[in-house]
């Protein structure tokens, strides 16, 4: 939906409002929402991914994602900057656990090939039947058809103030699943079967706090996958699969953006830049998650629905491969965070006495990089980093070891790689302003 009132003479509108959703393909031949104008605001109600879109059958792609909205000026070889202004969850609960793919259910891939191993309908419509894992059935034959079960799982509730969740007890999670859908603020366009219907409760009694973030943001891929494999880690498993979204690893490396990446970092008051492959880049977002911790180790987390303010601006000819992160300043590694006043002061005195005029002005970015395992994914984010600055890729691994962190953003294969960067050489790509304003640096 788009919100013509704000309209400008070029045609493209201040703001967009988002409360379509796609069918888990990202396809850059659909057509796109917007445009919105370079500098303009993206408004979107997303959905939980993860784990309804994954006992959705008829969900294609593991997620449920916004429609991609255009960005005006956006152009092949362009990069887009979004700030994420605010992320509100929704959900009142929700459900989640570790996962165990049901065999027979699936035609190579139980994300994006779903099959019903009764009457072998190819990602089937499906209804709810009570509650429970059994709960899940084809509408043509009435078969159990979750592809996926949960083999260790949760319920958690979540206060007012959405700061602090708790798992409840059996009793409690098999009471709120017959509502499970308007407990989890599931959008009016969702069309995934909530994971509360599940009403798992192995972990009981567990307090932790919320910090939400989004698990998919990003720009279209320039050939159509499903949204989920949107990555290096993920993507691998189209490789020569047997179902229709197969790829081979050149059209992998060359098509994806990397919008899938679970990175914990992605939230309120970061600064993602995302790579244009696409006419307009094709903004997207979902898969919120109310928390996480690095690396997502149990391969789902507390998936939300919420509400999402983004500002986007482009950045001509940044001819970047993956994704660029200019994280909140709490976020940022302990040695990649710009020295204060007192620091900086110890650092200039040091150098004076040991012959140096001036020490080095620097600042942090992250780098993300993927591949189907942590080490790959390392190594694509070390040389994506050595490529946008025209360094060496040693010089990088230095950078990010004296001066920055290589952190999980997912396993198997989403990694960060933080370091800090001479002003200058921001400057050259156009990215020192998001770095003085993101760390209030001169």
């Amino acid at each position: 939906m788009q919100n013509n009132k704000t309209q400008q003479n070029s045609g493209a509108c201040r703001t967009v409002y988002v409360t379509e959703l796609t069918d888990g393909i990202l396809d850059p031949s659909r057509p796109m929402l917007g445009p919105v104008a370079d500098g303009g605001t993206i408004i979107a109600n997303t959905a939980p991914g993860c784990w309804g879109p994954m006992i959705t059958p008829a969900i294609r792609g593991g997620h449920e994602v916004t429609r991609p909205v255009a960005v005006e000026g956006a152009e092949i070889g362009d990069a887009i900057a979004i700030r994420i202004r605010s992320i509100v969850v929704t959900s009142n609960a929700t459900a989640s656990g570790s996962d165990s793919v049901v065999a027979g259910r699936n035609n190579g891939d139980p994300f994006c090939a779903a099959v019903c191993a009764e009457c072998g309908t190819e990602w089937p419509a499906t209804h709810i039947e009570g509650i429970g894992q059994s709960a899940i059935r084809c509408d043509k034959c009435g078969a159990d058809a979750t592809p996926f079960k949960i083999e260790n799982g949760y319920t958690i509730v979540f206060d007012d103030a959405r700061s602090i969740g708790v798992t409840v007890g059996k009793d409690r999670a098999e009471a709120m699943a017959p509502d499970a859908a308007k407990i989890m603020a599931l959008p009016d366009t969702s069309m995934q079967n909530p994971v509360m219907t599940f009403a798992p409760a192995d972990l009981v009694g567990v307090a932790t706090r919320l910090r939400p973030f989004l698990g998919q943001l990003g720009t279209t891929p320039s050939k159509a996958m499903p949204d989920s494999h949107n990555a290096g880690d993920f993507g691998s498993f189209l490789l020569n699969a047997p179902h229709k979204y197969a790829l081979t690893p050149e059209e992998l490396l060359r098509n994806k953006t990397d919008g899938h990446l679970d990175v914990n970092t992605v939230r309120q008051g970061a600064v993602l830049i995302c790579p244009v492959k696409v006419p307009g880049g094709g903004v997207y977002l979902g898969d919120m998650h109310a928390l996480q911790g690095d690396g997502e180790i149990a391969g789902h987390t507390c998936d939300v629905a919420g509400v999402v303010t983004l500002e986007v601006s482009v950045i001509k000819g940044l001819a970047i491969d993956g994704p660029l992160l200019f994280p909140v300043a709490d976020d940022v590694p302990y040695l990649a965070r710009p020295l204060n006043a007192v620091e900086k002061q110890r650092a200039e005195a040091l150098a004076k006495a040991n012959g140096l005029a001036e020490i080095e002005q620097d600042a942090p970015i992250t780098v993300i990089g993927s591949g189907a395992t942590l080490n790959e994914a390392t190594d694509n984010g070390l040389k994506r980093a050595a490529d946008l600055f025209g360094v060496t890729v040693p010089e990088i691994m230095n950078r990010a070891t004296m001066a920055g962190a290589i952190e999980i953003g997912r396993h198997p294969g989403i990694a960060r790689v933080t370091f800090r960067m001479p002003l200058k050489k921001l400057e050259e790509k156009g990215l020192a302003g998001f770095a003085r304003s993101q760390y209030d640096l001169k």
